[in-house]
């Protein structure tokens, strides 16, 4: 008998070292949803991803939707794992704002299907194809992409306040940023011989092109024109 789908909750944690077997799910999940997108994933594709049959799959989950939401969840637990403990941590705001960055461009990279299908419920929610159940969840989701874009805006103030950056609407800065990094989702592809010391060097060279335009000079720059 398959086990029953348990309440979708935005804060879980789909997957840890105690659930190896769920994790794995989750994870061939993120590459079918990736390539197929949400419509077009089958329980039947993500078992022939994981190699194994559905009964596994649906012994844990109730259905697709309930595997989707898990693969964002886990998705927006990463994002806010890896930039959280830079945000109040020793350092200028220029130091802790590049750190952010860097390791979120990383994160990208090495996990491009949970960030790709992150990018996919965004859309669904704006495309309002979704059910008044999954809409309430996609709207914790977004309530947690909030929280975790904030986390960048109070950095990037910080730095504002201190004349480390130049007076930029820190919000307007960061979803530009963002957008940039979200968009990193479409056009990256690894490469069969790509080393971490290449992906470091893309990373850092991609955030000295964003933080370029904080420059307090700039802007001086600017008005000279």
């Amino acid at each position: 008998m398959a086990r029953a789908s348990r309440k979708l909750r935005v804060d879980d944690v789909p997957a840890d070292a105690d659930s190896d077997n769920r994790y794995e799910i989750v994870r061939a999940a993120a590459r079918a949803f990736m390539v197929n997108g949400y419509a077009g994933t089958s329980i039947d594709m993500v078992a022939d991803e994981l190699g194994c049959t559905k009964g596994r799959i649906y012994y844990q989950y109730q259905g697709k939707a309930d595997l989707f939401f898990d693969v964002q969840r886990e998705a927006m637990r990463m994002n806010i794992a890896v930039i959280e403990p830079y945000v109040n941590a020793q350092g200028s705001a220029y130091e802790r704002l590049r750190s952010m960055i860097e390791k979120q461009i990383l994160l990208n990279m090495a996990e491009q299907p949970f960030q790709r299908v992150l990018v996919q419920g965004v859309e669904m929610h704006l495309e309002g194809s979704t059910t008044p159940a999954q809409r309430e969840v996609l709207n914790m989701l977004i309530q947690r992409r909030d929280e975790y874009e904030q986390h960048f805006v109070t950095v990037v103030s910080q730095g504002v306040k201190s004349g480390e950056f130049r007076a930029v609407d820190p919000r307007l800065f960061v979803k530009v940023m963002l957008g940039s990094i979200i968009w990193l989702t479409v056009w990256y592809r690894p490469r069969p011989d790509e080393t971490q010391p290449k992906r470091e060097r893309l990373a850092s060279e991609m955030t000295d092109y964003m933080l370029q335009g904080l420059k307090p000079e700039v802007a001086a720059e600017v008005r000279t024109r």
